[in-house]
């Protein structure tokens, strides 16, 4: 199964920010859109980089309650790993696995943003294709 099919389930709306945002603003915004993380895209309008609950910890952890008040270009991270629509969801499950990541901006042929996509994401299409081997398994089963 490809990206494209969740995209299709969840929609392909992403929240971006600026790096010159205040922390403090991307934490109303993560907590008012209810995501786990942005994109950040510079003044050229490509991504410059990925923002997370998890950045934002580690910045207090580091640096203590004046990180509220920094911009997010000091906490993002700048290496960014994207997926693309046709990228298939058991490679995208192995690349967040095996590099400890929730989020993946996809993107499109263009080089665009097209959607972004999380472990939840990924978690859910997977319980809702055993769901249906299930259902096939059980009615197969009982009609035969």
């Amino acid at each position: 199964m490809q990206i494209a099919t969740i995209l299709k389930a969840k929609g392909t709306d992403v929240f971006t920010t600026s790096p010159d945002t205040k922390i403090i603003e991307l934490c109303q915004l993560l907590r008012d859109k209810r995501v786990g993380a942005v994109v950040v895209i510079g003044d050229d309008g490509a991504i410059a980089g990925i923002i997370s609950e998890r950045d934002i910890i580690h910045g207090l952890a580091g640096r203590g309650a004046a990180v509220l008040e920094r911009r997010v270009a000091e906490l993002m991270t700048v290496k960014v790993v994207t997926c693309t629509a046709e990228s298939t969801v058991t490679d995208v499950m192995n690349e967040m696995t095996s590099r400890r990541i929730r989020h993946l901006p996809v993107l499109a042929d263009d080089g665009t943003l097209a959607g972004m996509i999380s472990i939840g994401d990924v978690v859910h299409n997977r319980l809702m294709e055993l769901q249906s081997e299930t259902d096939m398994l059980r009615t197969y089963i009982t009609s035969g």
